[in-house]
């Protein structure tokens, strides 16, 4: 049997010092920093005159203010990086509503050009070999698969069909 060690509750500097911790090795945004600190507490108690909600709080804004976490800065990445990635509109704002990021950050990035977003789905068909990157392009039930797929990815209906219908001549050639 297992013994399990008793740990001592946290205090305002030891959840300062996770929080840097937490920092220093993932990007993230203030509402993933906070759950994130309050599941500390959960797990390990706290011990300290103030409350360790508010002491939550505080310390997520202290960070904010020291730009140790920027919500836009976060959003931008993950957005970009989703979109290189081939994910569609709607998928970048689940992932962002996930981050708990402000409808008003969400709202400046979600906004691709139609172009933006028939290369995203373009990539998300390359990348996972559908439409006219398949081996076999013009196979009914394949296509179905690749439409639902790049539906799931986030793509709207007419940029899915617009990648789907492309001759594969065209797209290996580039």
């Amino acid at each position: 049997m297992k013994r399990m060690i008793a740990r001592k509750p946290l205090n305002i500097v030891d959840l300062r010092q996770l929080a840097l911790a937490y920092l220093g090795r993932f990007a993230t945004s203030e509402s993933k920093l906070a759950a994130y600190l309050t599941r500390k507490i959960r797990e390990r108690g706290w011990d300290d005159r103030v409350g360790a909600a508010q002491a939550v709080t505080d310390l997520v804004a202290d960070m904010a203010r020291a730009r140790f976490v920027d919500d836009r800065a976060y959003a931008e990445m993950k957005a970009q990086g989703l979109a290189r990635r081939g994910y569609g509109t709607r998928r970048v704002r689940q992932a962002l509503d996930m981050a708990g990021i402000a409808s008003d950050i969400r709202a400046d990035l979600l906004s691709p050009t139609p172009e933006e977003a028939d290369a995203a789905a373009l990539a998300y068909a390359r990348r996972r070999r559908l439409g006219p990157f398949s081996a076999h392009p013009n196979d009914p039930r394949q296509r179905e698969r690749a439409l639902a797929a790049l539906l799931r990815a986030g793509h709207d209906y007419a940029t899915a069909r617009r990648i789907l219908d492309l001759a594969p001549e065209l797209v290996h050639n580039s």
